[in-house]
């Protein structure tokens, strides 16, 4: 907010301006504060405008860490999510799990094909890295199906630990080295916060999921922390992995079943984290989402 001065004539009208983002664009509101103030009736009258404004933004606008969605924004994505509810007998587990555990490693560059995934996770003993990843993230699938762990820093921890604990020494450490992504041809497309800052922006999004968690259906929340996650990008290594587990944690919690994204859809996928990261627009995630459901309800259950 900021006060925006306006000559009319001789005179001087003052006005509180409040500055928000829509659909990429930035949009300012007004509040007219008066006409030729000295310096204590604009001060006065700029405390009495801050707060009737901040009383509006409350009612009608949701922050969403570094951008805001209006009332009608947060209600329009609510209903494109909407879910038919299925849940999964202990053999739909076993095959959302395979290939799920499948998907999510080979996105990574593992080379574990998906008719493997099975006897891996049936053997008492796994070999090489890619082998012990495979059974570390079969795990954390297990660990977030089962667990009755609220959402929390020391989750996100717990699960990197799972999936890495054979195979990276710095598993379930938060990384103190600067991280970077890059596309095929070798462009970066993200880079991840300072490590300064990744523990503190960690507990943000724990406590604004706890604030935020009853105004968004299950899809979109899920959504929202999932890309936030990946745009934290708090490990040197695994935050992919590990915010796709988030992404179902966080559907389970909420009684819906979980999501397989498909390697064969990655390079979509990778588009929808982008538009988040360089525009804040989460419907693309949301549409894209809803089409792994159809997709992963096909391939592991009857249920239509």
């Amino acid at each position: 907010m900021f006060v925006e001065k306006r000559v009319h004539g001789k005179s001087i009208k003052y006005y509180l301006v409040y500055s928000y983002r829509e659909k990429g664009i930035v949009k300012k509101e007004r509040k007219y504060l008066g006409q030729d103030l000295d310096k204590t009736e604009l001060e006065a009258k700029t405390n009495i405008a801050k707060q009737e404004i901040s009383q509006t933004i409350s009612k009608f606008t949701t922050q969403i860490f570094s951008f805001s969605l209006t009332k009608n924004q947060v209600e329009k994505l609510n209903a494109s999510s909407k879910i038919k509810i299925v849940h999964f007998n202990e053999k739909e587990w076993q095959a959302f799990t395979e290939t799920f555990v499948y998907n999510t490693n080979a996105i990574e560059g593992s080379t574990v094909q998906e008719n493997e995934v099975r006897e891996i996770l049936r053997e008492k003993r796994a070999f090489d890295v890619e082998e012990k990843e495979t059974r570390g993230v079969a795990k954390a699938v297990d660990y977030i199906r089962n667990t009755k762990e609220e959402f929390s820093v020391e989750l996100i921890k717990k699960l990197h630990d799972l999936c890495f604990h054979e195979t990276k020494s710095y598993a379930g450490q938060f990384r103190n080295v600067g991280v970077v992504v890059k596309n095929s041809r070798g462009e970066v497309v993200h880079r991840g916060i300072h490590y300064s800052e990744v523990k503190s922006s960690l507990e943000k999004m724990t406590i604004w999921y706890e604030k935020n968690k009853l105004n968004f259906k299950p899809l979109v929340l899920a959504a929202i922390i999932h890309n936030e996650f990946e745009n934290i990008h708090p490990f040197e290594d695994g935050n992919g992995r590990v915010g796709r587990l988030l992404l179902n944690f966080i559907l389970l919690k909420n009684n819906y079943p979980p999501i397989n994204v498909k390697l064969q859809d990655r390079m979509k996928y990778y588009s929808t984290l982008q538009e988040y990261s360089k525009n804040k627009n989460i419907k693309p995630t949301i549409i894209f989402l809803i089409t792994q459901y159809k997709k992963t309800l096909k391939q592991v259950t009857t249920n239509k």
